[in-house]
């Protein structure tokens, strides 16, 4: 007994090697961790449980029959993440660079499964060479099958991906279909296809960082959600972030103890607009201000800057905060920002996540360049992701709600619960100097009379009392109760119920 138990921990040991001992140190070389290094980081101590730890791939070409390491290239299991059930696979670059074979995407497809069937989220750590061309296409197979789960995962439980070395290639479309994407600076990148294709095929000399690295992915092509220095700060985020979510669509997000006051007073939001309507103002103020302990997670920071989304608790209950930001291109909406805040307000709706609207918003941003990138469709999509909401939905207007972005941020046009605006906002078609422009156009050559036309609109429709004559606006605050309406406004929210047309799927205009 003795003998056949020491065989066990002996073909475990060698499974946890991996690689091997030189391969594992080439991979700390490069300033990275290794599979299994990494899911204990993610997870509770203690609480991993590994499957599939001795599957091995089935190929017998190109000599693949004489190296047949255990647990081919992708570590696999559960665990838990602060005490709540989680999913993980975690590829093995060690193991033959972390290709995908047809077993080690089955490997994955197991825990996908498991996950939905078990209602938590399944967390995916990538760092693959990409598909093992000694299994040819059962290799594709296996990355389809993949997809078919994310498919199928998607809007069930949430998907995070983690992207810790290359990640080329078909592999690129598992992440591309999660939740979201996370990146490590200066060792992980995502490309379709690699610098050398892209010299042949189009002349062009680029690095694989400059074509697919953190920066780029997360300052232009949006593709990923936040990017972090190091292997561990880049877990450290996922764990706060799974924090923020629920297990799965069936489920409310977690409550947590909570040391802020619901009903707090912030003196401070009654200055924060500043008199002239021109000058800007950081919007992220407001949202440390409104949530508790000040505790914000935004997501994808560097890109669209223009508007804001991310995560925040009031009363201890994760909240979707969506903010136009007036200090970047006065907090105008375009294809990025819509593009961006339409994803975001289509995850919360997926998982009951109630959604919080800060609007301070001029209209879309004009030009020939918007409107040959499709700004009409791209809008849209922010348009339909709100009027498809049935979750609680809170908005707080700030400043300026003019033209179609006033009825596109969530208005009470689109279902929005409740709608609040401050003393200092603005509703209406457009500013006063367009609009005079517009109707006193015969008195253009008259100074004086055009001055006078914009100062009577602006005392006209320069104001909130308009649109809350009309109800449009449920109420005009005061700034520092800001927090105290909100928090109350969603706990009136909580059992709200909406019963829709039946229908097979929306045709969101992508």
């Amino acid at each position: 007994m003795k003998d056949i138990l020491q065989q066990l921990d002996d073909r475990r040991d060698d499974a946890r090697l991996g690689g091997g001992q030189k391969r594992i140190d080439a991979q700390h070389g490069r300033g990275k961790l290794t599979a299994r290094e990494r899911v204990h980081l993610l997870l509770d101590e203690g609480s991993f449980e590994e499957f599939d730890m001795f599957v091995t791939h089935r190929c017998t070409d190109f000599g693949m029959d004489a190296q047949k390491p255990a647990g081919d290239g992708v570590v696999t299991g559960w665990g838990t993440i602060n005490g709540r059930l989680v999913y993980v696979f975690s590829q093995d670059f060690t193991v033959l660079g972390g290709s995908v074979s047809a077993t080690h995407a089955k490997k994955i497809c197991k825990i996908m499964d498991m996950a939905v069937q078990n209602g938590a989220p399944i967390i995916g750590i990538n760092d693959s060479g990409g598909a093992r061309i000694q299994e040819g296409v059962d290799s594709l197979a296996g990355y389809g099958d993949v997809f078919q789960r994310n498919i199928e995962a998607s809007g069930v439980v949430p998907q995070i991906s983690v992207i810790m070395g290359p990640c080329a290639g078909g592999a690129v479309y598992s992440p591309a279909m999660t939740d979201f994407i996370f990146m490590v600076k200066d060792s992980s990148y995502m490309f379709v296809t690699g610098p050398d294709v892209v010299k042949t095929v189009t002349n062009e000399q680029v690095t694989a960082e400059e074509l697919g690295g953190a920066t780029t992915h997360t300052r232009k092509s949006s593709v990923a959600d936040a990017a972090f220095e190091n292997d561990v700060e880049a877990l450290a985020e996922v764990r706060r972030l799974v924090d923020f979510l629920p297990s799965n669509n069936r489920e409310k997000p977690p409550v947590r103890p909570f040391f802020d006051e619901p009903d707090r007073i912030e003196p401070s939001l009654d200055t924060l607009v500043p008199e002239n309507a021109n000058t800007p103002y950081d919007m992220k103020e407001l949202i440390l201000k409104l949530a508790d302990e000040g505790d914000f997670y935004e997501i994808q920071e560097e890109f669209a800057k223009n508007i804001i989304t991310g995560f925040i608790r009031i009363e201890g209950r994760t909240v979707g905060v969506v903010a136009n930001q007036p200090m970047v291109l006065a907090g105008v909406l375009d294809i990025d920002s819509a593009r961006k805040a339409a994803r975001f307000v289509r995850f919360c709706d997926a998982f009951e996540i109630p959604i919080l609207s800060l609007v301070d918003v001029p209209g879309f941003l004009p030009g020939v360049t918007q409107e040959y990138g499709g700004v009409i469709k791209h809008g849209a999509k922010l348009l339909y992701a709100y009027g498809e909401a049935t979750v609680p939905m809170v908005t707080v207007i700030t400043r300026k709600a003019y033209g179609g972005a006033y009825v596109v941020m969530s208005s009470k046009h689109l279902k929005s619960d409740f709608n609040y605006a401050w003393p200092t906002s603005e509703i209406a078609v457009m500013g006063a100097k367009g609009a005079t422009e517009i109707i006193h156009r015969a008195d253009l050559n008259d100074p004086e009379k055009i001055a006078q036309h914009a100062a009577d609109y602006e005392d006209r429709f320069a104001n909130p009392f308009v649109a809350a004559e009309r109800g449009f606006i449920d109420e005009v605050i005061q700034p520092h109760s800001t927090r105290k309406r909100i928090a109350r406004a969603f706990a009136s929210l909580r059992n709200k119920s909406v019963q829709k047309p039946w229908k097979k799927h929306d045709n969101i205009p992508l």
